[in-house]
This record gives structure tokens, sequence and C-alpha cells, in this order.
């Protein structure tokens, strides 16, 4: 599908790879319908804790999520927090997000809530914390549920060459905690990782980015963090 946007990508793409949010699994660094201009990244150049476009390694689907074990790297989930290297990462309360419970972007996805079941148009809450790697770089995550299918997992031991991908939106991420085979994507190859997110352009809340009352102005060329 074409977009009203498609003419800022254009513009932009030689910074960068042109990159649309259809989904809510990073929020709340990024919206369902944010448009990013994410710089190209080698693979040497990558961080825990860098946000990174890459293909799937099944599908070749474009994705966006964020990069928490580099080769060699250990890491499990217990109890909704990451254990990195053997090191449980600190989750500080950060507040919460509130938004109407009513679809948003191209996709038309309801967000989900931690006080579900929400009727149309009602308060949608999600615990909102802010997690921290050790060498002092942050983000925020959300919770909208304990005790989920991927809060407590196994230890990961992250192959050579490849990465450990996690979704911000920790309950509502398809990402390297879930096998390929169950339709996750495992261990994702560094050479598929080819650009890293700085900048969202453009964002809107509706279906199309010509409902200028949906547009997002305070989004409008916001750093990703």
């Amino acid at each position: 599908m074409l977009h009203w946007a498609f003419f800022v990508v254009v513009l932009l793409r030689a910074q960068g790879a042109p990159f649309w949010i259809p989904s809510g699994s990073m929020e709340p660094a990024l919206l369902p319908g944010d448009y990013l201009v994410a710089p190209y990244a080698a693979s040497a150049d990558l961080k825990r804790g860098d946000v990174v476009v890459f293909r799937h390694p099944v599908n070749g689907t474009q994705y966006v999520k964020r990069l928490i074990g580099l080769p060699g790297d250990t890491v499990q989930m217990v109890d909704g927090k990451v254990v990195l290297n053997g090191t449980a990462l600190p989750q500080e309360p950060a507040g919460a997000r509130v938004e109407p419970y009513l679809p948003h972007g191209d996709f038309r996805v309801y967000p989900r809530c931690i006080n579900a079941p929400v009727a149309e148009g009602a308060d949608c809450r999600a615990d909102v914390l802010r997690e921290d790697l050790p060498d002092g770089r942050s983000w925020l995550v959300l919770n909208t549920g304990d005790g989920g299918p991927a809060d407590d997992t196994n230890v990961f031991t992250v192959p050579p060459g490849h990465a450990f991908m996690l979704g911000d939106n920790r309950d509502n991420s398809m990402d390297s905690r879930f096998a390929q085979t169950t339709g996750g994507m495992g261990f994702v190859p560094m050479a598929n990782i080819f650009a890293r997110p700085e900048t969202v352009v453009f964002s809107a809340a509706g279906s199309t980015p010509l409902a200028v009352w949906t547009w997002r102005l305070g989004r409008f060329f916001e750093g990703v963090k």
C-alpha cells in the first residue's frame, strides 16, 4: 500500500533504510504507525541494547526489535526479567501507559491491557518499567500481565554469528524467546541485521496517514531510544 508519507521516505532514503511499524511489539519506544529512517549499520558496530532492523531468518520479512544478546552471550527470562550472562537486568517502575482501548495503525491493532478485559474506548493500562544494562544504557519496557508463556524460559546460549532479539512490549512480541518451529524467530544471524533506527520521521494512529486528525505531531522527528 502506498502512503502519504512515501515522499518523505524517498527524500530521506539516502540517509538509511525507510521502515514502517505495523504492530505494538516495540512499544513504548515505537508505536504502530511510526515511520522511521534507519541508517545502515555494520554488524561490528552493534551493541547490546540497540534497536535494529533485520530480515527474519525464516521468511525474510523486515522486523525491528531490540538486540539483547551478542554471540556467546547467555540469555534467560526469569519472572519477566532478562538475565544476561548470569546477571538480572534491573527493572524499576516508571509509571503507567494509559490509552483508549481502540485500534490504531494501518493494521488496526488493539493495545494489550493489564486491566483486561476492557470495553471499547475505555482506559487500557500497562505497567512501564525502566530496564538497565550494566554499562548504564536503559530503555522502557511494557508489562501487560504476569506469568506469560515467555516470562520464564530456559537459558539460551547465543551461537557464533547470531544475535538474540526481544521486543520491548514483552507480552506482545514473537521474538528470540520463541523457536522458529513455533512461529518465533529464534536466533537471528548477525548478517541479517542491516540498519539501526535513529529517528521517527512521521507517525499516525489512523488507518491511513491521510487522516490528519490521527497524526501524532509530538512524535515527528523524535529520536529512537
